[in-house]
């Protein structure tokens, strides 16, 4: 009997491999299913958000893995992948050096990979490098970081300076590759990182360099079709636009059409469709973890895939919160508390004010080039931190300025806490090692305060972030007038009233560090012809802005720290601040001249329409004439036909 079932099991056997050999089962013929994210900013925690004046709740990292581990439990068998700026944005980044809570928790919920974001360098290169190490020393598991477009830079003398060695130790200690190779479903998927030019540009600490992401995605994309991949993903920290011609991601779906499936981070943008660009798509599911986005591939025959199904699942309270994540949540919540708030008497959930509206929310600031109640609030703040700060050494400030980028999270209608206010200003880390941007002091002269309202007014077009808020100085600019030349009016609101500003006199202004260490990339963007440069108050031009950092009894004046006191001291109702109704309605900061008359776009024009204008009036004149010339010489042979008989002899400017 025994020999007859070996005899049995070998027939069975190779008649199996015989029906492989013929009828082939390839990877190609599986479905794959891949959920991700982007841009989750280390928001662990449900948050608030106001829709249509209605206050729900969101996101939440224990909701997400309740999903991740419900499609598991189907036996799709997912890719789960993000697409980097995984930190900063709560409290929560305040262990990014110390715990890497953003990573370990990515790895708790089950990621497989991930890639890094220009936010992962807020914290310097050493910050990123303390981060890894310390992600490795936790022995938790962690998704695969993959990034394929930095660049280490040699020092004068060819070698790496001592971070850049350190954070490359780090790189190849956590296993940082250009792109790994994960099997799903029986399907082999190539998955790369890629770092976008605006990312790159909005990285100002970071001491790497970056090659061009289409150029790195053709080499990578190569080397995966030589490893036999089915399917190359790119986990794309670049981001797309409305205008195709400048959206990075559909402009690398178009230059490396072999790239399957681009997820798309760093915009924070919501596809409620792919974006099919040949045989590429491109899927992007907001920020802050407020969905988790879900796409099903299918193989199209022809080598290629094509979606099956797709959608953005809203995390909502209706989603059970997994419970070996809310642990691991809580374990780094106590940890927040012992380690950052205790320094400034705070709790992470207490109580400090009450807001009886909703502000506007973030992607409502980016709709319009417009004056902003929540900017009102942050730049008022900045000045009442200075007064507290200075006391009877303050010194009056023109002008208090905040940008768009650097405000993270909004207001919504009811109580606000130490953790709501620290997420509003929530990005960086000080010259003292804190988390949290210090404030910054500096002067312009009053033709760089006009500028500065020009950055405004025609940066923000080409750069959402460089949108401006300003507490001290108002302005009025005409969106008709030519770039460059649409600010009108401008000038200062002190406690005696209306200021003209002088070109040449000094004027202290207040704003964030990072605020400052972007000038060069707003600067960038005018090509030159706006010129801000940052002064002390006797004028010298400002190399360093750390060393204009604002101090209370030897403490860095944290954003952040200047928000939660300032909403801290309102009026009080039941014991608890109220934000006054002022900020509920905007004061004229901000105003925007719709008037499209011909002498409203051209009267008073800057030296930089003036020679816009005398160019164009060069180019007409020589037009003219070239036409006047044309048409004479036309008349002549015209009149030389009618009249052969009849010789004229050429004129000396017909001989020239």
């Amino acid at each position: 009997m025994k020999k007859k079932g070996a005899l049995l099991l070998g027939i069975l056997t190779i008649m199996v491999l015989f029906f492989a050999w013929v009828f082939p089962v390839t990877a190609a013929e599986n479905k794959v299913t891949v959920l991700f994210t982007s841009d989750t900013h280390s928001n662990f925690l449900p948050y608030k958000i106001s829709d249509n004046g209605v206050v729900t709740e969101a996101g939440g990292f224990a909701r997400i893995k309740t999903l991740i581990n419900n499609e598991k439990a189907l036996g799709s068998d997912p890719l789960v992948v993000d697409a980097g700026d995984f930190s900063m944005g709560t409290l929560f980044q305040t262990l990014f050096q110390t715990d890497a809570s953003e990573l370990r928790m990515l790895g708790n919920l089950g990621y497989d990979a991930t890639t890094l974001g220009n936010h992962e360098f807020d914290y310097r290169t050493s910050g990123l490098t303390d981060m890894l190490n310390a992600a490795v020393s936790s022995g938790d598991p962690l998704p695969q970081l993959v990034a394929s477009n930095i660049i280490f830079p040699l020092d004068k003398s060819g070698n790496l300076t001592p971070e850049l060695a350190d954070l490359k130790t780090a790189f190849n200690g956590i296993g940082l590759k250009d792109y790994t190779i994960i099997e799903k479903n029986g399907v082999k998927i190539g998955v790369f990182g890629l770092f976008g030019k605006d990312a790159a540009a909005t990285a100002p600490t970071a001491a790497v360099d970056f090659e061009d992401n289409t150029t790195a995605a053709k080499r990578i994309v190569g080397e995966l079709k030589g490893e036999g991949v089915d399917m190359i993903i790119a986990l794309s920290h670049s981001g797309i636009n409305p205008d195709p011609s400048k959206s990075e991601d559909q402009i690398l779906a178009k230059n490396v059409p072999d790239i399957d499936l681009i997820i798309s981070g760093h915009t924070h943008s919501t596809l409620e469709e792919p974006i099919i660009s040949g045989n590429t798509m491109i899927v992007a599911a907001d920020a802050y973890g407020r969905y988790l986005g879900k796409i099903v591939l299918d193989p199209d025959g022809n080598g290629r895939w094509k979606v099956d199904t797709y959608a953005l699942t809203p995390i909502t309270s209706n989603i059970p919160s997994e419970s070996d994540a809310l642990e691991k949540i809580n374990g780094f919540k106590a940890k927040v508390q012992e380690t950052f708030l205790n320094q400034y008497g705070y709790t992470f959930d207490q109580l400090i004010a009450r807001s009886p509206f909703s502000f506007q929310t973030l992607s409502d600031l980016t709709k319009a080039n417009a004056e902003s109640p929540l900017g009102n609030l942050i730049t008022d703040a900045y000045i009442h931190g200075v007064k507290q700060a200075e006391g009877a050494n303050y010194e009056e400030i023109a002008a208090a300025i905040v940008p768009n980028g650097v405000i993270r999270n909004s207001i919504t209608q009811g109580d606000l806490t130490v953790s709501d206010a620290f997420n509003v200003s929530s990005l960086g880390i000080g010259k003292d090692g804190v988390p949290g941007y210090p404030l910054v002091s500096i002067y312009l002269t009053g033709k760089e305060l006009k500028s500065v309202a020009e950055v405004d007014a025609s940066v923000t077009a080409l750069m959402s972030d460089a949108q401006l808020y300003t507490s001290g100085l108002d302005f009025t600019f005409n969106p008709h007038r030519l770039i460059f030349n649409k600010v009108t009016d401008a000038h200062l609101v002190t406690n005696q009233g209306v200021a003209k500003l002088e070109d040449d006199k000094l004027y202290r202004v207040v704003a964030g560090l990072y605020s400052c260490q972007m000038l060069g990339a707003v600067q960038a963007q005018t090509f030159g012809i706006i010129s801000l440069v940052p002064k002390d108050k006797n004028g010298n031009p400002v190399t360093n802005f750390e060393d204009y950092i604002i101090y209370n009894n030897g403490s860095e004046v944290k954003e952040w720290i200047t928000l939660a006191t300032y909403i801290s001291s309102f009026d009080k109702k039941e014991g608890v601040s109220v934000i006054p109704d002022y900020y509920n309605e905007t004061h004229e900061r901000k105003n925007v001249d719709d008037n499209n008359s011909l002498g409203a776009i051209l009267n008073n024009p800057n030296e930089f329409a003036i020679m816009v204008y005398g160019l164009i009036t060069i180019v007409i004149l020589i037009l003219l004439f070239i036409i006047i010339r044309i048409a004479t010489r036309k008349k002549r042979k015209l009149k030389k036909q009618v009249n052969p008989s009849e010789r004229v002899a050429p004129s000396k400017e017909d001989q020239t």
